[in-house]
């Protein structure tokens, strides 16, 4: 019972976060599935949008600015190593990483942008969206992209999260395969106008989010998209 109130409260969290309905949902019983402590959830969310106003990525040209919003942690991503890190680690979950317990670092909430973004499409010219999920920066941006550029971000422009870093050191895992696992402290972009930048950037960081420039799209003559980074 308790797990159950923890997770429906965490549920109807998001929910608000959203600004979306929990409409229903059930709970099976399968002892011969799963035992003790196993648990297995899934659930999905439905949308609408007027055609018009779906982002499709051909308003992205070269010269706009990428902004990126600061990630909680991992995102619910990139867990199969990260238990792999822990189990060669031998780490303490308990022990502390910035202030808290490394389990809680690692286990932080997903950060939930719709509310902020919604206000950003209404006020500001956007050209893209990026979520940036399984397969990091790397994978997520050039599926927002026209063929014919590229998305080029300076590694450098934001700091990297303590998490990460203890990730990164206790596995022994190559920078660029950071990037193309986790969101790297990035948890999603926005592509806009140069001449949207700034005040994009302010709309947002009034509406709570911690926000970087973290590069920009440029032309490119390869046949897909894809990004550089320095």
């Amino acid at each position: 019972v308790d797990q159950a109130t923890q997770v429906i409260s965490g549920i109807a969290k998001g929910c608000e976060l959203a600004g979306c309905a929990l409409t229903g949902g059930e709970t099976a019983e399968m002892p011969g599935m799963y035992q003790g402590e196993e648990y297995d959830l899934a659930g999905f969310a439905v949308g609408i949008v007027e055609k018009s106003a779906i982002l499709q990525g051909d308003r992205v040209q070269p010269g706009d600015v990428l902004l990126g919003l600061a990630s909680s942690g991992p995102h619910s991503n990139g867990y199969s190593l990260i238990r792999k890190v822990i189990e060669v680690s031998n780490a303490d979950l308990s022990a502390e990483l910035d202030g808290r317990p490394l389990g809680d670092a690692l286990l932080a909430p997903t950060r939930i942008y719709v509310k902020p973004l919604l206000h950003l499409l209404q006020e500001v010219e956007v050209h893209a969206l990026a979520h940036i999920t399984g397969g990091g920066l790397t994978e997520n941006l050039p599926r927002v992209l026209p063929r014919g550029t590229s998305a080029h971000i300076d590694t450098g422009s934001w700091p990297q999260p303590a998490v990460f870093r203890w990730l990164q050191e206790q596995g022994n895992i190559d920078p660029m395969e950071m990037l193309r696992t986790f969101n790297s402290g990035i948890g999603m972009v926005v592509c806009v106008p140069a001449g949207e930048a700034d005040r994009a950037a302010s709309l947002l960081e009034r509406e709570g989010e911690t926000v970087y420039r973290i590069g920009e799209i440029r032309q490119s003559d390869g046949e897909m998209p894809g990004v550089t980074y320095e």
